[in-house]
């Protein structure tokens, strides 16, 4: 299963985004620039397209485009509750992937692997962009990151269960502190403590060979 949560998710199943994505969709979305603004919006909030476009370093013509075939797929909704009427915002709606069929399928495993690989590279750039300010960032926020790696002999459905579990326990927390701080673009950043924060999780078995 590959996940977006968003900071501003639809009501489903405990711990995981609502909507499934189908292969007309996953297409539509697997494009450099789209995934590009999606990850924007889903780090700081609803944006227009001009904030996109100074962003990405594209024109606002082309992220207005994007934008709109973003929307068609499901991936953004306009946010009724910003803007003046001058400008449309946006904000970004989690999905998943789910199906096996997705990466076996020569059909739809390009645009599969384009969104794993922009995965991959976001993930590294990131940690590798915390591992470097970390030095400098204040002490309650060093002592309560963690960087952990875990290998254990377990079947399937132990690790189906794992994950549910720790699905649970990360919707759990992040609901309640929505609740209690509303969503990214209500701070500035560092206001009152509060910032936004990354979470990694993955699990998958070695290659048979390495057991």
């Amino acid at each position: 299963m590959v996940e977006r949560k968003t900071s501003d998710p639809s009501a489903g199943d405990p711990g995981y985004a609502a909507r499934s994505v189908d292969a007309r969709a996953m297409k539509a979305f697997a494009h450099p620039l789209r995934m590009m603004m999606y990850d924007f919006l889903n780090d700081h909030g609803a944006a227009t397209a001009t904030m996109l476009a100074k962003h990405t370093g594209e024109s606002t013509g082309q992220t207005s485009y994007h934008l709109r075939q973003l929307e068609r797929h499901g991936f953004v909704a306009e946010d009724p509750a910003r803007g003046s009427g001058r400008e449309r915002w946006w904000k970004p709606v989690g999905f998943r992937l789910d199906g096996a069929e997705m990466v076996t399928d020569p059909s739809t495993r390009p645009a599969v692997t384009a969104l794993l690989q922009h995965q991959v590279a976001q993930r590294a750039e990131t940690l590798a962009d915390w591992f470097e300010r970390s030095e400098s960032e204040p002490a309650q926020w060093r002592e309560s990151s963690i960087s952990s790696r875990t290998t254990a002999a377990m079947t399937a459905q132990e690790v189906a269960e794992l994950r549910d579990a720790l699905m649970a326990t990360i919707h759990e927390h992040t609901e309640r502190a929505k609740a209690a701080h509303g969503s990214a673009s209500s701070h500035s950043a560092g206001e009152d403590g509060i910032r936004q924060v990354r979470l990694y999780l993955d699990t998958f078995p070695l290659p048979a060979e390495e057991q």
